[in-house]
């Protein structure tokens, strides 16, 4: 049976981007999380969006290639706590239920973002 990859399940790079474009404005505007974005100008956020459409891509499999930082790197500072991890959690779910991402998908990509947690969370 011919797998196809968590990339393709998603949607490609249009379902990826849908997906960033959902979230983010949801990140942004949270009353807890909004901070880490208040003093960003419009091009600094455009890039981050696209590092995200670019980092998800290529980890599900897609034909993007990543040139960011490592997550370890890129949050290192930023002080995330545990509260700050549920919020996102909540936002995401948040996304893929607006996005009608189906549950077997849903279920790959937390995987993937949890194993990510330590790089990520640090206060």
């Amino acid at each position: 049976m011919d797998q196809k990859s968590l990339y393709e399940r998603l949607g490609g790079y249009d379902g990826i981007t849908a997906f960033a474009n959902d979230l983010l404005p949801r990140l942004q505007g949270d009353s807890q999380l909004g901070r880490f974005w208040q003093n960003r100008g419009d091009d600094g956020i455009a890039r981050e969006k696209q590092l995200l459409i670019d980092y998800i891509s290529a980890s599900a499999g897609g034909p993007l290639l990543y040139t960011g930082r490592d997550m370890l790197t890129s949050h290192k500072g930023m002080k995330i706590s545990e509260s700050d991890w549920s919020v996102f959690l909540g936002h995401a779910g948040d996304t893929f239920t607006a996005l009608a991402v189906p549950a077997q998908e849903c279920y790959d990509v937390v995987a993937f973002v949890l194993s990510l947690k330590d790089d990520i969370v640090e206060a």
